[in-house]
């Protein structure tokens, strides 16, 4: 009895201590991320804290508090698409081109219904750069983002690239809790990470757990230039945890939450970050030119199986396989050749498909980088220099993308507008070498509206075009309505997808 009395007592006593030796570490990392939030050296206390023992790296918290600040919840409004008929109702001047004056009707005019969404976005800079996926704020007309001291901003998108699903958004505000990129190479499987979002609209919400996978291509991605390298984790992630923040115990950023993997659309054990590799070159690129600057490598490519390596007589199991090569590409130049097995870029190992994708979407048309090959079991090192998806070196510009339709625009004359009962309109001139030619239009067709969009400007132009190419559709198409100086109506599908 005694024995078991002093047993029981024995343990209490360890209880205690322990306890004792958790408060005062907590109190202790507390006061860490107290200190951290009253400096302005914000890289400095990084760095410290990445010299910090790792013997703590199982205590969460500082991580936590690190992080929860500059995790933003994004709300947003998606209009409905209602079916119309052509000019968005009846009381639009152009319906008169098809069922005459005599079938206009007056109708109250009435806004198309609001889908609303939420998900989670990372704060990046103090002046209010903020990243997020482009699933959240797709086809989005309002976003709204309110942070962990409940001060709500509106937010204007600055760029978004559906082939890695990130976004980037701005509100206006100054000396904004931040985190620090980390380097997502570095991570390891197994090691402990946070993820911080705000799943079912529950703001402020920390889970944890570890990286289970890296490299994952789970096929999600609707994109002819998809780039799926996803770090696979355990911590728990639910609709709303999109967008925002996977993190070291260190704190930084490593991975921007974007998809989970599940039967029922809630957690079910496995989830998927954008490594922060790409999160960053992607960023990078929206905030200098207002789209990624896209790098081509040239192959068709897929990863080994015992099948193939049988097939191929094949001597190794990781890289990836080149399957064609693009006549006139990077690795045309550089001499790869169908057949071939990349096994490197620069010093990085390449062990499948995706990873080779990563790590070619981390560089810039005109980059040069080293090619490891296998061939005949022999390893080659090829030099190539990439190229974007025309074949070009260059560093396209922002008025890159309404080049590709071919041709100049004008606002319509007045002398048309009362001809036509038009508002508004932009007349096509000069016309070339370019997508509307290839549709068949013609000089002097006025387009009135792309996609349902009343065109008023060469601005307008621009804005429809931006939103097509931003597009998750896997078929980029502009739908140009308008008439020709002669009073014929005509429809243009014009594909700028390709």
């Amino acid at each position: 009895m005694k024995r078991t009395q002093m047993l029981g007592l024995f343990a209490a006593m360890v209880a205690v201590s322990v306890a004792t030796n958790i408060t005062t570490n907590l109190i202790q990392r507390k006061g860490q991320a107290e200190s951290y939030f009253q400096t302005t050296d914000i890289p400095t206390t990084y760095a410290a804290l990445a010299k910090a023992p790792r013997a703590m790296d199982t205590d969460f918290t500082l991580a936590a508090e690190l992080s929860v600040h500059a995790v933003v919840h994004v709300k947003t409004k998606t209009p409905v698409q209602i079916q119309q008929g052509f000019g968005g109702g009846m009381n639009d001047p152009f319906f008169d081109f098809f069922f005459g004056p005599q079938q206009r009707r007056q109708q109250p005019q009435r806004e198309a219904p609001m889908q609303e969404g939420s998900g989670s976005g990372v704060i990046i800079s103090n002046d209010g750069y903020i990243v997020t996926n482009n699933h959240v704020i797709d086809k989005t007309k309002e976003i709204e983002v309110t942070l962990n001291d409940k001060r709500t901003f509106k937010a204007k998108l600055v760029g978004a690239d559906p082939n890695t699903d990130i976004a980037l958004i701005k509100i206006e505000a100054e000396k904004l809790p931040v985190i620090l990129f980390g380097n997502s190479d570095s991570v390891k499987i197994g090691e402990w990470v946070l993820a911080v979002g705000n799943p079912f609209n529950l703001t402020s919400t920390v889970t944890a757990g570890i990286v289970s996978a890296k490299a994952r291509n789970i096929n999600i991605i609707n994109s002819q230039m998809k780039i799926e390298s996803f770090i696979q984790t355990d911590a728990a992630v639910n609709p709303g945890n999109s967008g925002g923040a996977l993190v070291n115990t260190r704190g930084e950023l490593i991975g921007i939450n974007t998809a989970i993997a599940s039967q029922t659309g809630s957690y079910a054990g496995y989830a998927f970050a954008v490594p922060a590799s790409i999160v960053k070159k992607v960023v990078s690129d929206i905030r200098q030119f207002g789209f990624v600057q896209r790098a081509v490598l040239g192959v068709s490519m897929g990863d080994i199986t015992s099948e193939l390596a049988k097939e191929k007589n094949l001597k190794i199991m990781e890289g990836a396989y080149v399957s064609e090569v693009v006549e006139g590409s990077a690795a045309d130049k550089a001499g790869v050749k169908k057949g071939d097995v990349i096994t490197g870029i620069n010093d990085v190992n390449i062990k499948s498909s995706a990873q080779l994708q990563e790590q070619i979407g981390r560089f810039s048309p005109g980059d040069k980088i080293t090619v490891s090959v296998r061939r005949e079991n022999k390893t080659l090192k090829l030099n190539a220099e990439l190229k974007n998806k025309q074949g070009s070196t260059k560093i396209a510009s922002s008025e890159a993308s309404i080049d590709m339709l071919g041709a100049d625009f004008k606002a319509i004359s007045a002398k048309l507008k009362d001809q036509f009962q038009l508002d508004y309109g932009m007349e096509v001139t000069n016309i070339k070498k370019g997508k509307l030619k290839d549709a068949g239009v013609m000089e002097g067709f006025l387009i009135v509206k792309i996609n349902n969009q009343a065109i008023r400007s060469i601005d307008d132009i621009k804005e429809v075009l931006s939103e097509a190419l931003n597009t998750n559709d896997k078929f980029k198409v502009l739908n140009i309505a308008g008439v020709y100086p002669n009073g014929k109506v005509a429809y243009y599908a014009v594909n700028v997808g390709e």
